[in-house]
């Protein structure tokens, strides 16, 4: 998907275009064409779009940041089925963490600006805190658990919360996932809460 997208917008936008296709001609430039400017390695470039981009999904035409997020927890619960040991999955978590900041980094400079609304790789790994004392507990995520969280991170993650609001503000890839990551700590809290409290009344 990433990889057809760049290469149809680079030959639309490299013939004259109709007054008529300005709208299409725009959309295209604002997604794309900043890729075939910066070209510094035109695989790593896609690579780290289509990760970035959680597969593609980053280029919903709305809410791409809500669709992205649809990822994590699916995610997450996927790899606790595999039983490993609390070792290695926490090993994962930091390796995919790590991760995400060259791949935003990059990403974000092919797409030509800091953070842009497709990069949604921060979201999906800011489940790996939502769900963390679940893992290290080695609590079930259950259906009380994804939708909490994913709703918990939602709100947590537009309306940034300090410091989020000030992690942000990081240069590169840093920023990107740090101020996701800082949401996912509130989540993470909120959830826990959340889950005690209804094991109180049941």
């Amino acid at each position: 998907m990433i990889v057809v997208i760049p290469e149809y917008c680079e030959r639309t936008l490299s013939k004259p275009m109709k007054s008529d296709s300005n709208n299409a001609r725009a959309t295209c430039k604002d997604s794309i064409e900043p890729m075939s400017q910066t070209n510094r390695n035109s695989l790593i470039d896609r690579l780290a779009v289509t990760l970035g981009t959680g597969l593609g999904i980053g280029f919903a035409s709305i809410a791409p940041g809500t669709f992205g997020s649809l990822l994590g927890p699916p995610m997450v619960w996927g790899v606790q089925q595999a039983e490993l040991p609390v070792a290695a999955l926490l090993g994962i978590i930091a390796v995919f963490i790590a991760a995400g900041v060259p791949i935003c980094t990059a990403g974000s400079a092919a797409l030509g600006k800091h953070d842009p609304g497709q990069i949604v790789y921060d979201e999906i790994a800011a489940f790996w805190i939502v769900y963390l004392p679940h893992i290290v507990m080695g609590r079930p995520i259950g259906w009380l658990a994804i939708m909490g969280g994913f709703l918990f991170f939602r709100i947590f993650d537009i309306a940034k919360p300090w410091p989020a609001n000030r992690l942000e503000k990081l240069p590169d890839g840093v920023g990107i996932m740090a101020d996701d990551l800082a949401a996912g700590v509130y989540a993470a809290a909120c959830l826990f809460a959340l889950e005690q409290a209804v094991s109180i009344y049941h």
